[in-house]
């Protein structure tokens, strides 16, 4: 047969488009070279590999052809490289220096492909995230490779430069092998990576010891040398003349050549193990070998002497037998020399040689591999490649391994126009008819480049694909089904001459393309008609045949290639048109070839058939290839192949008749019989002869639609994975996720297999209900360790959302969302995206509630820093109530206040006085508001980066609403109003810039510098504060810090000490400590004397602190012990107390709940502590002394000592506090029995009541766990001398000392407020334990040392339980409040309690305020963040007070207005923790001094009051509806861990709400049941919370996406639950059923019948297929309509007019979809009802309506499913998917339709006979008998008549009874009772005989 001749399909006049867009880009730059390089790559290799794994399968029984899609380009010219996609440029890449070569690579598990460039010095490597890696080379590297486990990198010899061109020839440049996209790498950060020292030292070392050939297999790791294995040793490969000429990708092959030797050779690339004996005279002695983890060594495989040059080219091709074939093109020889690749796998390695006897060579001048003739076939790792090659008379040949199948040839008809490449600067010439091909090049699958005579080059295709998807499916299944000699003939006919037109002509339609298919088949089957009896019946008789079919040959050919690959015999085989074998005289004749191949192709096709049965959208490709096989089976004489095919259509029976020579009873597979079986019977039962033996092997993609159906059935029904291959024997990929189930385990796998929704709904109905069912199952509560795509199959979009936002960054999660869910998804569901709580103003048009009108200023606008507070999450978290609009009026401090006059005034005094006095105060209160601003708005707005940093107005005056709101300024000759507002006007900037969100990323430099105004303000330092406490001043440099020190700017010094510190916190960082201790004179030289202000001091030891928080470095510790006893710079005694107070801070930071185990020299530096403190320890202070340097001794001499005594008063409330700190948390009874609080009339005398209450503070911070909240363990910290004495006071018969009377009462009062501070600050959870509430006892000049007892009491309590909103802890903090208040000026009764009373008359009134609103802050600090309404209204009582009613001055207001913050803390979306520095943070904010006015920062810095941000936690969450991405309410169930106060606990909250700290919290659970219920499981850990973008975070920065089920409403549409009853409705709309009905509903529009089924359906889902149902099949008024016959998406027949009866059918249907939320199923019972009335319809109208028997299998696959979950073969915990009842009333209606009637029961009797089917020609009818009985042969599962008449035969002679019921019923299991009655009965009479 002589080869056939085929045309070029010219594409067009090839330009590299790298050309055309540096055209388009205008003029290149002068430095630009003229020489330029590129490679073209198939765009299928871009994506990335697991994808490309997925994808095989396709989505349906098709699969997409990659011919005809544009190539992908990279164009290099000097350092630019353009990376193109056909006409547009994707990406450019600029680099520093020249490219040299270019390839694509992977390293190492990365598993995308990474674009590594070489340059002179330097290696640049770009990922697919757009990071750049620049590795800088310490050798010169003339080449780079690909290998599957790396880069091999080429050196040469010595370290002389060498540039190498980037040439076109390069196998380099043609490294094509990509696997993903690769993003945009402009903006993205750049490493330079410098090897190791050691692999320096070997690099430098001695030349000889130098290493040829590098390999680079982790970015992370240096090159690793490369070793040579000669016999048996591993050297160091230094063989610099062995130059590298190809490498593989797929298998670690490489080629090189030596030109010394003039020798090609062919090496593989094996990791050896690094304890292998290495022979390295310079690198044994210098590098451990343990020191490398991984080495690699090259073994000699093949060599060949003979050419002077290397070869022009190499690649990998594929022998006509399926073996691979390194090829290479030898242009001095002008051959293409092959030779065979031979693969064994032996322990699970793989080991490759070269079969030197079976190389083979052609003429050749120009080759390349190409992908033409088995497009989809892949031979293990690599693809089936055919070589296209240009011989030396300029004749395009095709080859397929050595044989030629075509020759190409360049249309006749080329011509200019149909040259060009569509770009209007197409420079094509004028083309003559004499054109001649002189070259190729660019091959990429079946296109190349070829290249004329006149110098033009022209894109090709080499292969049309066929429009027909069927005729593709088919020559797809001989290529993968058939051997290779078959094929190889078929390819023969396919390509030879007279073959196939369709691929001679490029117009020919779909249909003439399978007619010329057919006739090539039919003409093979033509010449093995005459003598396939002959060859069935031979019978092997030679040795050659008994070992060909042996298990050890089987076994031998699975592992012969390339794993994977299923190979053919070895045996070098005749190359002709009419293979043969000659072994031993043996011989196959050429007729039996022609039954082999005839009958391999039946087996290959029927493959197909029943894999596209399982698509409904491929009916007409079913009957095509039916009626094909019909003539196969025919010729074959399959009798029962052919039965099959009829009974499916019986419409082929009048064109194919009856099999009259039938040489075979083999059975035909069938897939649904198989599906029937094994539902039936269990995958174990089901029998593999029922598959095609194509879906059980591997890598075959034609059928892997039906392989998947198959997998998905077996692991349902019970069968296990067996690494890639299920023990059933077919193979499987399932996706990484736990599993303990079954159907858990089905939808893994079809996640594996990239099987979605869109693939469900192809699946015929029946086939699909088990898929259904498993889904179904799963979806309530699936593992938490599944990939979001299988949520997305499961219709979980929140799980999967809630996945992806975990697994990927959020610039990355759009793409990674779109790369594989779409396909899993339905076609029309939306794209899944993030949602993003909008926290703008904007979110506030048009609610009415939260309107903010400004009526104290005239033009009613204005700025108060709150107005973007009002978002969708706050009013969701607050509804309609106006809390936060109060809290936005109550810290306003940007209007004017209102001044009211009083009739009653001293008419002495003027009323411009009156008016000064009450200004003055309300002042006091105003510069107080912003710190309580601050907190309310933490963290609440985001900020761009081109807008510009704004604080509210801080405004002082006032307005007489008497007098038209006429303005009262502060005079300024009576008040200094600039010293006033200094201060505040600090901290209005800092509560300004503390609403900048740090959750939209980091601040950069470039926007502080930005708002830098040119002069030092105010403003911005309290800016830079925010900023350092929230993180960001990292962004600054050394330099730019010092630019603001040297302003010399108090508070922008101050903020910046502070929030550098903040922002470096435990960092230690060496800069910074610097510029720290600069601002301590302590630290300066004695020769140095710098004045250094108190304040700048104070913040520089509060900031030390901060940086070396935890550390406990005893440096730093030393220098701030030594700080609390040094007097400061000025004369002021509290300013001393100031700083000896920020060095206590500073020193207990340092060493933070180290306790004993800080250091050493801890008991040396308590003791000193102690001695501070006033102890009555013996302390030798001169060993101290003693112990210091003569520089440390010459700076103590400023030591706080009154003579030879220290000032306690100083020095004492810093070092309790470094003392409380210290042991925070350590439970150390020495330490805290040390800290004892005096139970002695001489010790309260002795010891001041403010100390006593920092005693008590530090006494429970020690003692943490035994804060209890309750109030016996307030009255536990009160001696029994001060209890008794304040007894004795309500006692009249008692006389006490005035004098000690004020003592116990200051005790008793700072003791119980102390307390309150500690259980406000304390708690990690939400507290269940009761109050035992007892009677307070009273208290008696001892009162005043009581009071301060009691109240640090109380203050503990508010550490102790600080963010918790413990209901016990609020009603303790605030009953004390109210008891003094009461004592201040009654204003309840407390009932219940006997709390002592007239303590006023022993207590000043400023000790009772002070004490009164550091409850109260505790209180706040306890309920932070929750808004509580009892705690908010006591606030606003206490601001609303005025002079007279209180003694309001400053720092009584800063603590109201804090406390207002803190309870609505961030806006209500953050709390407080209680870890360590949590708790230190918020005891330096509450320290219990209060300043006297908005200057005061003498006893404690008031910068430090926003230290509170270092304790806030976002502990908020809220639930966004996935589907509407709109924030909703829902109820959640929150477990707490068991704790030493209660057991594990659960309570609900609603969400949008606060969770308890990270190290109680257990559980989380979406419940209630309107959402799908959700778990999040949490291991319970004393970790801060989770920060923004942490991966790890379970709650995704606060959002929890949840799916709401079908029928049910939201809580804010439906509050109570009353319009979710969707069965009350639905049953008003159902009774609708009747047209009269509607009619007369309908004429009364205000009735029900005026709402329609459709706008019902809307109110509850927006499922779009849900809503186009309740419109065409439940609306009453289409009951008199025509409707399509296929309707919508179901493509299943309905009735043409919609009775009442299908009406009802409809609305019940849609019912049972919406309120069991499966509304997928909707599409299952309308197929299913419709496939019944069809049939109905067609026997008794005798229409037909249904020609095939295909609905009836589908009908009893769904009746093997209602059987298998009564049987218990599929589990489930809600009953099936769809009702028994409705499938039990299909089944009993279609066994009523198929009784024997007289006619059908002849026509079933002539089939047994004869095998004859019904010819209906006489009638008009299309032949329904025929189709009635193939119903009755499919339903009753009857075998094809000749099995029955054989089995017939043998029995009958052997009958004893008369009846074959029970034989017939033995031998035909699944055939039903009523068919083998009838069949029993035909037996019995004469027809049988």
């Amino acid at each position: 047969m002589s080869i056939g001749v085929r045309n070029l399909t010219v594409l067009g006049e090839f330009k590299p488009f790298g050309l055309i867009a540096e055209a388009l880009d205008g003029k290149p730059p002068d430095n630009l070279p003229d020489k330029y390089d590129y490679f073209l790559f198939d765009p299928e290799l871009v994506r990335d590999r697991a994808e490309v794994d997925q994808n095989g399968g396709g989505g349906g029984c098709s699969s997409s052809e990659p011919s005809e899609r544009s190539d992908h380009e990279l164009f290099v010219r000097g350092n630019r490289i353009i990376w193109t996609t056909g006409s547009r440029v994707f990406k450019r890449f600029t680099l520093p220096s020249p490219v040299i070569m270019v390839c694509w690579c992977r390293l190492g598990e990365i598993s995308e492909a990474l674009l590594c460039v070489l340059q002179m010095e330097s290696l640049t490597i770009y990922n697919t995230s757009g990071e750049v890696v620049s590795i800088t080379l310490p050798r010169t590297i003339t080449s780079i490779w690909p290998l599957p486990f790396g880069l091999l990198l080429h050196a040469i010899e010595g370290n002389s430069p060498t540039h190498l061109p980037c040439s076109s020839s390069s196998p380099a440049l043609a490294a094509r092998d990509i696997s993903r996209t690769r993003r945009e790498i402009g903006h993205s950060p750049q490493h330079s990576h410098n090897f190791p020292s050691a692999y320096n030292h070997i690099m430098k070392g001695d030349s000889s010891s130098m290493s040829s050939h590098l390999i680079l297999s982790d970015l992370l790791e240096e090159p690793q040398s490369t070793y040579i294995e000669e016999r048996g040793k591993l050297n160091i490969m230094k063989d610099f003349d062995e130059r590298t000429i190809w490498t593989s990708e797929q298998i670690p092959l490489m080629a090189s050549y030596n030109k010394g030797k003039m020798q090609h050779s062919v090496w593989v690339a094996e990791v050896i193990n690094s304890n292998l004996e290495v022979r390295s005279a310079g690198l044994s002695d210098r590098v451990p070998a343990g020191v490398l983890p991984k080495q690699f060594s090259f073994r000699r495989i093949w060599h060949w002497k003979g050419a002077k040059t290397a070869a022009s080219k190499v690649f990998v091709a594929t022998d006509n037998d399926a073996a691979p074939v390194i090829c290479f093109l030898l242009l001095e020889q002008k051959k293409l020399l092959s030779v065979r690749l031979q693969t064994v796998e032996i322990n699970n390695e793989i080991l490759f040689d070269i079969k030197h006897d079976m190389s083979w060579s052609i003429p050749a001048v120009a080759a390349a591999p190409v992908i033409v003739t088995r497009p989809r076939v892949k031979m293990g790792l690599l693809p089936y490649a055919d070589i296209i090659i240009l011989a030396p008379d300029n004749t395009l040949l095709l080859y397929s391994g050595e044989k030629c199948l075509c020759r190409y040839l360049l249309p006749s008809s080329m011509l200019k126009g149909h040259l060009s490449h569509g770009l209007e600067f197409s420079e094509t010439a004028s083309v003559s008819h004499d054109l001649k091909i002189i070259g190729l090049a660019d091959a990429v699958e079946g296109r190349i480049n070829v290249i004329v005579n006149n110098g033009q080059m022209f894109r090709c295709a080499l292969r049309r694909n066929p429009s027909s998807s069927l005729t593709n499916d088919c020559i797809a299944s001989m290529a993968e089904g058939l051997s290779s000699s078959l094929y190889n003939y078929f390819l023969a006919l396919l390509w030879g001459d007279g073959g196939s037109a369709y691929l001679l002509e490029s117009n020919s339609n779909i249909d003439a393309e399978w007619d010329n298919f057919c006739s090539i088949i039919m003409q093979m089957g033509r010449k093995s008609t005459l003598n396939v009896q002959q060859h069935l019946d031979m019978v092997a008789n030679s040795s050659w045949d008994f070992l060909v079919n042996s298990k050890f040959h089987k076994n031998y050919c699975k592992f012969n290639f390339v794993t994977g690959t299923s190979s053919r015999t070895s045996l070098d085989v005749q190359r002709s048109d009419f293979p043969r074998s000659s072994v031993d005289g043996a011989q196959i004749s050429q007729d039996s070839f022609f039954s082999e191949l005839f009958t391999a192709t039946l087996d290959s096709l029927h493959a197909v058939y029943e894999n596209l049965k399982l698509d409904n959208l491929r009916k007409r490709d079913l009957e095509l290839l039916a009626d094909l096989l019909c003539n196969i089976a025919k010729l074959l004489g399959e009798e029962c192949y052919l039965d099959h095919y009829i009974r499916d259509f019986p419409c082929l029976s009048k064109k194919v008749g009856i099999c009259t020579n039938a040489f075979s009873s083999k059975t035909p597979p069938s897939i649904f019989k198989w599906l029937v079986n094994c539902l039936q019977h269990g995958y174990a039962s089901a029998s593999i002869s029922d598959l095609p033996p194509l879906i059980c092997k591997d890598g075959i993609s034609v059928v892997s639609w039906a392989r998947k159906i198959v997998s998905f059935y077996s692991l349902l029904l019970g069968d296990k994975p067996m690494g890639k291959k299920l023990s059933s024997g077919v193979y499987c990929n399932i996706a990484s996720g736990s599993y303990c189930s079954n159907e858990e385990l089905s939808v893994l796998a079809m996640v594996g297999e990239n099987f979605g929704l869109q693939q469900l709904d192809l699946l015929p109905c029946g086939v699909s209900l088990p898929l259904r069912h498993a889904l179904d199952k799963c979806r309530e509560s699936p593992p938490t360790d599944w990939p979001a795509a299988a949520y997305i199959l499961l219709g979980r979009e929140d799980l999967a959302l809630s996945c992806l936002a975990h697994s990927c960054k959020s610039k990355e999660l759009e793409t990674q969302i779109n790369v594989n869910l779409t396909s899993m998804s339905t076609p029309y569901m939306l794209h899944l995206h993030p949602v993003t709580v909008t926290s703008t103003v904007s979110d506030t048009d048009g609610l009415e509630s939260t309107k903010f009108e400004d009526t104290d200023s005239v033009d009613r606008s204005m700025t108060d820093g709150m107005e973007h507070i009002f978002n969708s999450s706050t009013q969701l978290r607050y509804g309609r109530d106006l809390r936060l609009n109060e809290v936005r009026r109550l810290l306003c401090s940007s209007r004017l206040v209102a001044i009211q006059t009083s009739a009653n005034a001293n008419p002495s005094v003027s009323d411009q006085d009156l008016q000064q006095a009450q200004l003055w105060h309300l002042a006091q209160r105003t510069t107080a508001l912003p710190l309580g601003r601050g907190a309310f708005t933490l963290a609440t707005r985001s900020t761009l980066l081109t807008e510009a940093f704004t604080s509210p107005k801080l405004v002082l005056a006032g307005r007489l609403p008497a007098q038209q709101n006429a303005t009262v300024n502060l005079d300024p000759n009576i008040r200094n109003i600039q010293e006033l507002k200094t201060w505040p006007e600090f901290h209005n900037a800092v509560a300004a810039g503390l609403k900048l969100s740090p959750l939209q990323g980091k601040i950069s430099r470039t926007w502080i510098e930005y708002n830098k105004p040119e002069e030092p303000s105010v403003d911005h330092a309290g800016l830079i504060l925010a900023l350092g406490l929230h993180g960001h001043l990292r962004a600054l440099n050394i330099s730019d810090i010092y630019k603001y020190y040297d302003q010399e700017h108090e508070s922008t010094t101050v903020g910046l000490m502070i929030g550098l510190a903040a922002s470096y916190r435990g960092a230690m960082q060496p800069s910074i400590s610097k510029s720290l201790y600069v601002h301590i004179p302590a630290r300066h030289p004695r020769s140095v004397e710098l004045e250094v202000q108190p304040i700048f001091q104070s913040a520089a030891l509060m900031s030390v602190g901060l940086l070396y928080e935890g550390s406990a470095h005893p440096q730093t510790m030393q220098i701030l012990l030594s700080e609390i006893g040094r007097r400061s710079g000025g004369d002021n005694v509290l300013e001393r107390e100031g700083h000896a107070v920020s060095a206590g801070f500073a020193l207990g930071l340092v060493a933070l709940g180290q306790g004993d185990d800080a250091l050493g020299f801890t008991d040396t530096m308590v003791g000193r502590l102690f001695h501070y403190i006033g102890g009555k320890e013996v302390h030798n202070e001169r060993s101290h002394f003693l112990s210091l340097s003569t520089d440390e001794h010459g700076r103590s001499a400023g030591q706080m000592m009154d003579g030879t005594m220290v000032n306690v008063d100083v020095t004492a409330p810093g070092a309790i506090i470094a003392l409380s700190l210290m042991f925070l948390k350590t439970e150390s009874e020495a330490i805290a029995s040390r800290l004892s609080i005096p139970s002695t009339h001489f010790d309260l005398q002795y010891v001041r009541p403010d100390f006593i209450m920092l005693r008590v503070i530090a006494r429970n911070l020690i003692m943490w766990s035994r804060v209890h909240p309750s109030e016996e363990w307030i009255q536990s910290q009160i001696p029994e001398i001060v209890k008794s004495s304040v007894k004795g006071l309500r006692d009249d018969t008692i006389d006490i000392d005035e004098m000690d009377a004020e003592t116990f009462v200051q005790a008793y009062v700072n003791i119980v407020t102390g307390a309150c501070i500690s259980l406000g600050n304390i708690s990690r959870s939400i507290s269940a334990l009761s109050v035992v509430k007892h009677p307070v006892h009273g208290v008696s000049r001892i009162l005043k040392v009581s009071q301060y007892r009691m109240l640090a009491s109380i203050l503990q309590v508010g550490l102790r339980f600080a963010g918790t909103k413990n209901a016990n802890v609020q009603e303790l903090l605030y009953e004390y409040a109210i008891f003094f208040l009461n004592e201040i000026k009654p204003v309840s009764a407390i009932s219940g309690k006997a709390f002592p009373k007239g303590l006023s008359r022993y207590v000043d009134r400023c000790t009772l305020e002070i004490c009164l609103h550091l409850i109260v802050l505790s209180l706040s600090v306890v309920m932070a963040g929750s808004g509580h309404l009892q705690t908010f209204r006591l606030l606003r009582f206490l601001r609303s007070r005025n002079s007279q009613d209180g003694h309001a001055n400053y720092g009584i207001q800063m603590a109201v207005s804090l406390a207002i913050g803190f309870l609505f803390l961030g806006g209500g979306m953050r709390t407080f923790s209680t870890s360590n520095s949590s708790i230190a943070a918020l005891l330096i904010s509450l320290y219990p001094r209060l300043p006297t006015g908005p200057n005061d920062n003498r006893c404690h810095l008031q910068a430090f009051r926003h230290m509170y941000v270092l304790a806030a936690e976002a502990r908020w969450i809220q639930t966004v509806d996935v589907d509407t991405g709109l924030p909703v309410y829902a109820p959640l169930e929150i477990t707490v861990r068991e704790t030493e106060h209660y057991s594990e606990t659960s309570f609900c909250e609603v969400t949008p709400c606060l969770l308890p700290e990270r190290a109680i919290l257990k559980t989380v659970r979406v419940c209630g049941p309107r959402y799908w219920p959700q778990v999040i499981e949490l291991v319970p850990e004393d970790k801060p919370w989770w920060s923004f973008g942490d991966k790890n975070d379970p709650f995704n920065s606060g959002v929890l996406y949840i799916k709401r089920k079908v029928g049910a409403c939201s809580y804010v549409d439906d509050p109570i639950g009353c319009q979710s009853l969707l069965s009350r409705a639905m049953h008003k709309v159902v009774g609708l059923t009747s047209l009269g009905e509607y009619e007369r509903n309908t004429n009364n529009n205000n009735g029900l019948g005026s709402v329609t089924v459709d706008q019902l359906v809307s109110a509850f889902s927006s499922d779009p297929s849900l809503i186009a149902f309740a419109q065409l099949c439940c609306d009453p008024s289409w009951s008199s309509r025509q409707v399509p016959r296929v309707l919508f998406k179901f493509c299943l027949y309905i009735p043409l007019r919609f009775d009442a009866n299908f009406q009802e059918f409809c609305l019940q249907v849609l019912f049972e979809c919406i309120s069991k939320d499966r509304p997928a199923l909707l599409q299952v019972y309308l197929s299913l009802y419709t496939i019944v009335g069809s049939m109905a319809d067609q026997v008794t109208k005798g229409n037909v309506i249904v020609a095939d028997s295909l609905s009836v299998s589908n009908l009893k696959l769904a009746l093997a499913y209602n059987e298998a979950l009564l049987k218990g073969r599929l589990t489930t915990s809600r009953g099936g998917i769809v009702q028994s009842i409705f499938i039990g009333s299909l089944q009993k209606r279609l066994e009523e339709l198929l009784k024997c009637s007289e006619r059908l029961k002849n026509d079933f009797g002539n089939y047994l006979i004869s095998g004859k089917w019904p010819d209906d020609e006489s009638d008009d009818r299309e032949n329904h008998s025929a189709v009635l009985l193939s119903w009755y042969l499919t339903w009753y599962s009857i075998p094809a008549s000749s099995v029955i008449k054989t089995t017939v035969e043998k029995i009958k002679p052997k009958l004893i009874s008369s009846s074959l019921v029970p034989l017939l019923r033995l031998l035909f299991p699944t055939t039903h009772m009523n068919a083998i009655g009838e069949i029993d009965k035909l037996i019995s009479s004469s027809l049988f005989r």
